[in-house]
């Protein structure tokens, strides 16, 4: 699959972009970026993800609301690199939460072993909100497997 480019290469670790961490950090790697969008990837494990233990026994499956978590994170992080967004005083990651998410569609199941690869397209990125659509594809094949579009603010209670 030729997913877009971006002016920016990266390949940052997500664990050093993001507040997040283990269990709930679902970015390995911000691969490019630029005020447009980004491209990241996460791989789903069982050592990983708790969730899959509970989740369909026997056949577990990555549940919607954390596809859209994962892809909402690599916006995030793009955010955080491109530096579209500033960090805290003290070097912190800033803090952001979904406020809505829209169109959300999933066409294909995502099991342990899995890649995902997000491909965002920033909508709109003001001070303290952005919109941005969000495409996931399987393991790099060419078809959309998952998508939608949120919009996040950066938490004022931080």
């Amino acid at each position: 699959m030729d997913f877009p480019k971006f002016k920016n290469e990266y390949h940052l670790k997500g664990i050093d972009l993001l507040p997040h961490r283990s269990p709930f950090l679902f970015i390995d790697e911000l691969i490019a970026a630029d005020e447009t969008g980004s491209i990241g990837t996460y791989t789903y494990t069982a050592e990983k993800n708790d969730f899959f233990k509970g989740h369909f026994p026997g056949n577990p499956v990555v549940p919607g609301v954390v596809l859209i978590e994962s892809m909402a994170q690599v916006a995030g992080a793009a955010l955080v690199a491109t530096e579209l967004v500033k960090k805290g005083p003290n070097g912190e990651p800033p803090l952001f939460v979904l406020v809505t998410v829209d169109g959300a569609k999933f066409r294909q199941s995502f099991h342990p072993g899995d890649k995902l690869t997000t491909v965002v397209e920033n909508k709109v990125i003001k001070s303290i909100i952005g919109e941005f659509k969000l495409t996931g594809y399987l393991n790099d094949n060419d078809k959309p497997a998952a998508e939608a579009t949120v919009k996040c603010m950066l938490d004022a209670k931080k």
